[in-house]
């Protein structure tokens, strides 16, 4: 059994991510900060399933406490496949966004990637087998306003997919990014009502959290492996 990082899994994505991949056969590490009571009753959910389950706590923004964790969880063996969903919103216009709210955003996405996959990537390498996906956003293709901060952290890991892709295509390790849309969660309902949806998407409807962990079970598994280095956007449309 493999084992699989999802980082932000104790978000409403996260979640669905987690419970696909381990009905796929993953064991699953749920990744979580402030969230560590949500993190543990979605370990024992997926567990009363009969999946395999375990929850991770730390900051990814942290890099030492990050490796200090991921170097324990190693010692149950290689984390092979890595899901980067953590990300945070702080929206502001640029002329009027604090110092705080561009770096806090940034460190949570583009910064935790680094600190996440880099203690990760040379045990992974080893096995010649290996899945990495960063979950990112249809802002960092389309932009989006009052999400500068958002829009360059989310564009950030696009550029990082890419190129880790290169470094790691001949070991056996497949580098890709999800890209969403609208995606009905309690935090997207107050911000997408159903007439700026059917505005802003052609399909009228937002997608689900579901739809996106589908996307990305079929990107960690051995089906995907000649899909390597790309940002696939799921967003009924909108681009």
């Amino acid at each position: 059994m493999k084992n699989a990082l999802v980082t932000g899994g104790s978000g409403e994505i996260g979640a669905a991510i987690s419970r696909r991949l381990a009905r796929s056969g993953w064991r699953v590490l749920v990744h979580a900060h402030l969230q560590g009571q949500r993190a543990d009753a979605l370990v024992a959910e997926i567990a009363a399933a009969g999946g395999n389950a375990k929850t991770v706590r730390f900051d990814v923004t942290d890099a030492a406490a990050a490796a200090a964790v991921l170097d324990g969880v190693l010692g149950e063996g290689p984390i092979q496949g890595i899901v980067h969903g953590a990300g945070i919103h702080d929206d502001a216009p640029l002329a009027g966004m604090s110092e705080k709210q561009w770096h806090s955003v940034i460190d949570v996405s583009l910064h935790g990637f680094y600190n996440v996959v880099r203690p990760l990537l040379l045990p992974m390498i080893r096995t010649r087998w290996g899945r990495i996906v960063s979950v990112s956003s249809v802002a960092a293709l389309l932009g989006n306003r009052g999400q500068a901060n958002y829009a360059a952290a989310k564009a950030g890991l696009h550029g990082a997919t890419r190129a880790l892709a290169l470094e790691v295509a001949s070991r056996g390790v497949t580098v890709n990014a999800v890209a969403p849309g609208v995606i009905a969660t309690a935090a997207s309902a107050s911000a997408f009502d159903a007439g700026r949806i059917e505005r802003l998407v052609p399909m009228n409807r937002a997608g689900t959290p579901d739809e996106v962990a589908a996307l990305i079970a079929y990107l960690m598994s051995e089906e995907a492996a000649y899909v390597t280095g790309q940002v696939i956007s799921i967003n009924g449309g909108m681009t």
